[in-house]
């Protein structure tokens, strides 16, 4: 007697079997408008129908409906008195599931927040993300000229403290490739040539430490470390960053013992083992 067979098991796959790499087989362009619509939005803070339209290039009525759409799913708010639009706390929920990939975000915070009320200035984190910095978490200082990163902010890493600690760390094949996609200028004091800046990085490796002197913003100074994980791999970077009229150069040293230290401690709570001291 023939017993019955049991069902083949199918292994779950990240694509169907019909994927192309071809992007115009494959995108839902409603979709992918949406997606822009609310990039725009986020990127502007508020925006009326009308601006968003403007800048997304769409008709105003397809931008309406997809505000509608996006509205249905708290993604987009609207505030009927100046009929502006903004990004909704359904966006957030979507979010914050990025940052749920490392427990770096949530291990930082008690350490950002000390770090703040230590050094009195701004405290940030940040990791890489498409050849660039992402800032991930921050924590304000109550000063009213302050420097301001909201999370989901990016930036290049050659032009911030955090963004330095990241390139000193990464593996050279990487380091080479950006150095050699060409680097932006922002102020005067941006590192732009590629030998200088590998001179900076490896005295970033040497001593623990990055500065952003006004390379980005002019009167805005940074001082970041590295954070590693547990296999010592250098996964984000702490900084401090304040106006240059509070965070002289004199304060340098101070403030890089702050954030070395932060880092590390930050590093222990990811289970790395002891970042070696520069003096040591």
């Amino acid at each position: 007697m023939d017993l019955p067979k049991d069902p083949p098991v199918h292994r779950p796959r990240g694509r169907p079997r019909a994927f192309a790499a071809k992007t115009e087989q494959n995108t839902i362009q409603a979709l992918d408008r949406a997606m822009r619509v609310l990039e725009t939005l986020a990127r502007l803070h508020e925006a009326t129908l009308t601006a968003l339209a403007q800048a997304t290039g769409d008709a105003p009525a397809t931008v309406y409906r997809i505000l509608i759409t996006l509205q249905a799913r708290d993604i987009v708010e609207a505030d009927e008195a100046r009929q502006t639009w903004h990004v909704g706390p359904g966006a957030f929920l979507i979010g914050s599931g990025f940052l749920r990939r490392t427990s770096v975000v949530e291990r930082s915070r008690p350490v950002l927040r000390r770090l703040m009320e230590d050094s009195g200035e701004t405290a940030n984190l940040g990791i890489a993300s498409d050849d660039r910095v992402l800032f991930v978490s921050q924590v304000e200082t109550h000063a009213p000229i302050r420097a301001f990163f909201p999370p989901g902010t990016r930036s290049d890493l050659h032009a911030s403290g955090i963004g330095k600690v990241l390139l000193a760390h990464m593996p050279a094949p990487s380091r080479a490739r950006i150095l050699a996609a060409g680097l932006s200028g922002y102020t005067d004091r941006t590192l732009t040539d590629p030998t200088a800046l590998e001179r900076e990085l490896e005295r970033i490796r040497d001593e623990g430490h990055a500065i952003d002197d006004e390379e980005r913003n002019l009167g805005m100074r940074c001082i970041a470390a590295p954070v590693r994980n547990a296999y010592g791999e250098t996964v984000a970077g702490v900084s401090v960053s304040g106006p240059t009229s509070r965070v002289g150069r004199d304060k340098v040293p101070a403030l890089a013992d702050l954030v070395m230290e932060a880092g590390r401690a930050i590093s222990a709570g990811l289970g790395a083992p002891p970042i070696p001291r520069p003096d040591a």
